[in-house]
């Protein structure tokens, strides 16, 4: 899903979840899909809309890191996947301040970006 920026991220996870490029498995009781997200998601519609579509979120509270942090003070919080993978695609200047006013023309450039990144990975391996 491509939308501005001013759009909340719990107004785009039902589209988000629907626009799926890849098959997924068919949930099972014994191997459910799950749903990581943050805290921009913590609200009972997006859990809702997570579970509607077959899905075991995991969603990470508001204050949830705060609180860690004051009864631990070593505790460091655990960062998630997404936000790996977008400071991989911030390193794209393009990419990191959109100029494109066709959603298409941004779409590709953001596929040759990820597709760049596998091929970078591929060959140092």
């Amino acid at each position: 899903m491509v939308a501005g920026a001013n759009r909340n991220d719990l107004k785009l996870l039902a589209e988000t979840l629907e626009a799926m490029v890849i098959e997924r498995p068919e949930p099972t009781e014994e191997h459910p899909q799950h749903l990581c997200a943050d805290k921009g998601y913590d609200f009972p519609i997006c859990r809702e809309q997570a579970e509607a579509q077959g899905y075991v979120p995991h969603i990470r509270a508001r204050g949830e890191e705060r609180q860690a942090l004051r009864e631990h003070p070593d505790y460091h919080p655990r960062r998630w996947v997404v936000e790996v993978g977008h400071s991989w695609l911030h390193r794209f200047r393009k990419l990191l301040v959109r100029f494109e006013k066709l959603e298409e023309t941004y779409l590709a450039l953001l596929h040759f970006a990820c597709a760049s990144l596998v091929f970078r990975r591929a060959v140092s391996c």
